[in-house]
């Protein structure tokens, strides 16, 4: 007899019972890198010390991150961060903003110079440390919609570019990865890849370098398929539910030398509306990162398949800018409540899902950047002591 399984939206009113039984089982396959009530920051901070916001990241998260400080300048953006790490396409800043140059330069240098120097700071920092740690990198959509090519428009305009971008990133960041690996061996890595641009890539929204139209909208498939050469470059797909390495349960051979992609988690940000988490899941993205205040009804249905099949969510939960910061349980209330309509074991609400910041933090003053991260982490631990409050 042939039993066909309803969707994640019918089950919760089919088998309302259900849901407690099939998560844990696939909590058991997807290992998270951090324990119960874990935050962490999303990515940029404001801050021209390195060594300073570093610090901060690891006194206030259960899980730091390696912060990025735009404040500092021409290639402490995240554009230019993400393009420092493409390998055989240099970049220059021209009045449009990032192009493809020739050969390097000196916007490439300084670009490159930053991220060595956070690297340096960061090798120095963690002398010892085992636990987990967050990098980010700019996706390939979204440098795909903020570089432009030689010739004026933007890589998106041309599919062969952002093929040879997608490519250049993949192997950039799998050094990339390898080289923090080797300066923070205790680290657990979880790679976040952030794509802010990737909604208006499928939507047909990107502007023209010119400003006066619209690119095209990227398919679905191939916007999935660039996305997750990035993602398997640092970190192999886990099994898919109901097949043969599924049923097995996880692996636990010891990662052969030189491979970069075992041990490390990926998830993808996307602080925009709109977030295709389906489509981010089956790229390959282990977590997903998104501002809870943009979250609608309507994205509930593809939430709840993402935590049904393991996917963690980092859920920013604190403004990005200054405010006053309300308590903790006000802050973890919106997280427990989405758990709660979802119909999830609440038990299980503290260890699959990370709170952060809204977004980066770049546009907050330094005192208030640092209570947000504080604020985060309490937060947290209120998903973990209190998850039915």
């Amino acid at each position: 007899m042939t039993t066909v399984e309803p969707s994640f939206s019918n089950r919760q009113h089919a088998w309302p019972n259900l849901v407690s039984f099939i998560v844990p089982k696939l909590v058991l396959v997807n290992d998270y890198p951090w324990g119960e009530a874990t935050a962490t920051g999303v990515g940029s901070y404001p801050e021209e010390d390195h060594l300073a916001a570093l610090r901060v990241a690891f006194d206030e998260l259960p899980m730091p991150y390696l912060p990025e400080l735009p404040a500092r300048g021409v290639g402490a953006d995240m554009i230019g961060r993400g393009a420092a790490l493409l390998v055989e396409m240099p970049v220059e800043v021209q009045p449009s903003g990032w192009r493809f140059a020739d050969r390097p330069g000196r916007d490439s240098k300084r670009a490159r110079d930053h991220l060595i120097r956070d690297l340096d700071g960061l090798e120095e920092s963690t002398q010892g440390y085992e636990g987990p740690l967050k990098i980010q990198v700019c996706g390939p959509w979204t440098l795909a919609g903020a570089i432009e090519l030689r010739y004026g428009d933007k890589v998106l305009a041309d599919a062969g570019a952002v093929r040879d971008l997608t490519d250049s990133l993949a192997e950039g960041l799998a050094r990339h990865v390898a080289d923090i690996r080797g300066r923070v061996p205790g680290a657990r890595l979880v790679v976040q890849v952030d794509e802010p641009g990737l909604p208006g890539v499928l939507a047909g929204t990107v502007p023209t370098a010119s400003g006066f139209g619209r690119l095209r909208a990227v398919e679905p498939m191939i916007a999935r398929e660039r996305l997750a050469t990035v993602l398997s470059a640092v970190a192999p797909s886990p099994p898919r539910p109901g097949t043969q390495a599924w049923l097995e349960g996880p692996r636990t051979e010891e990662t052969p030398e030189g491979e970069t992609g075992s041990g490390v988690f990926p998830i993808v940000h996307c602080c925009a509306p709109g977030t295709p988490f389906e489509l981010l899941r089956t790229a390959g993205a282990r977590g997903v990162s998104v501002d809870m205040s943009l979250l609608r009804h309507r994205d509930e249905d593809a939430i709840g398949e993402a935590i049904e099949a393991g996917t963690a969510l980092f859920l920013g939960v604190v403004p990005g800018t200054d405010t006053r910061i309300p308590d903790a349980g006000v802050i973890a209330k919106p997280a427990i409540e989405l758990w709660r309509r979802l119909g999830f074991d609440p038990t299980l609400l503290a260890g699959q899902v990370v709170l952060t910041p809204a977004c980066g933090l770049a546009g907050a003053s330094p005192r208030y950047a640092r209570a947000a991260l504080a604020a985060c982490r309490e937060a947290a631990k209120v998903l973990r002591d209190d998850p039915q409050q």
